[in-house]
C-alpha cells in the first residue's frame, strides 16, 4: 500500500481565512536552558488543511469528535477539474461527474489546482487563493447532499464561490474586478439568503467538508482510492487541523 499525503504544511508562515490572525507559535523552554524544546501555539483553528464540523455553521451541531472514524476513512474518489476552471468559476455537478464515476456514500475531493497559489506553493498569490478561487453554489450543494457524501474536500480556502462569502464585502475592489469580468453583480447572482450555502446545505444533513486540502493531490488525480481525515478528537470544537492521507493500493 502506498500513502499520498494531502495536507498543506503548516507553519508561522501559514495564513488564516480571509480576516482571521495567522498562528503564534513560541518556545516556553529551549535546549540551552532547560534540556528539552516546548512550544506555545496560538491559531484559529481555520488554518492549512483542516475540518470544519457541523458545530462551525449550525447551532447545536456535532462537534469535532462527534465525527465517526468509519464517516473520516472510506471509499472515495479525486477528481481533476483544474482543466475546466479558472478564476471565479461557479463549480457545478457535471464538472465533477463527467470525469468520474461518483457513487452515493463517497468520499469526495476536487483538484481545482489552486493549490499552487497557496503560501509556499510553486506559485504563490494569497489573494488569487483566498479571495478568486473556483466555488460551488445552490447547485452544487444541494447535489452533495443528494449524494449522501461522507464528506467532501477541496484545494481552495473555501467551498463556497468567493463572491458568496463575505469576501465581496471585505475586498470592494475585487468584488468590482469581478462585476468588469463577468458582467454579472454579485449581491444580485449569489442573493444574501444563500450566503456561505456550501457550509449551511450539507452540513445541516451532517455532511461536512475539509478546507486547504494540498500536498501532493497531482499525483492522485482522477481515481478511486481509500481516503483518511485525522483531526483532533477535539470535544467541543468547530474546526480541526487535520491530517489527509490517500491509501493507494497498487
Amino acid at each position: 500500500m502506498r500513502l499520498v499525503d494531502l495536507t498543506q504544511p503548516f507553519s508561522m508562515h501559514t495564513p488564516g481565512w480571509v480576516g482571521y490572525p495567522s498562528p503564534k507559535i513560541s518556545y516556553l523552554q529551549r535546549h540551552h536552558t532547560h534540556g528539552i524544546v516546548s512550544q506555545y501555539l496560538e491559531t484559529p483553528l481555520h488554518v492549512s488543511t483542516h475540518l470544519d464540523a457541523e458545530m462551525h455553521i449550525r447551532s447545536g451541531g456535532a462537534d469535532v469528535a462527534s465525527i465517526p472514524l468509519d464517516v473520516l476513512v472510506g471509499e472515495g474518489v479525486i477528481v481533476d477539474v483544474s482543466d475546466v476552471v479558472g478564476d471565479w468559476t461557479l463549480i457545478r455537478p457535471e464538472h465533477l461527474t463527467r470525469r468520474v464515476q461518483v457513487r452515493e456514500g463517497d468520499i469526495l475531493i476536487y483538484h481545482t489546482g489552486w493549490w499552487r497559489y497557496y503560501t509556499g506553493g510553486p506559485e504563490e498569490d494569497e489573494i488569487r487563493y483566498f479571495c478568486m478561487h473556483p466555488g460551488g453554489g445552490r447547485e452544487l450543494a444541494e447535489w452533495i447532499v443528494s449524494m449522501k457524501l461522507r464528506w467532501w474536500g477541496f484545494d481552495a480556502g473555501s467551498a463556497d464561490h468567493p463572491m458568496n462569502t463575505s469576501i465581496r464585502d471585505r475586498r470592494p475592489d475585487l468584488a468590482r474586478e469581478y462585476r468588469r469580468r463577468t458582467g454579472r453583480d454579485p449581491a444580485e447572482e449569489f442573493p444574501e439568503r444563500d450566503l456561505f450555502v456550501m457550509h449551511h446545505v450539507p452540513f445541516r444533513a451532517g455532511i461536512v467538508h475539509v478546507e486547504n486540502v494540498g500536498g501532493d493531490i497531482a499525483r492522485v488525480l482522477d481515481r478511486r482510492c481509500t481516503i483518511g481525515c485525522f483531526p483532533w478528537r477535539f470535544v467541543g470544537g468547530e474546526a480541526s487541523l487535520c491530517r489527509v492521507v490517500a491509501f493507494l493500493d497498487d
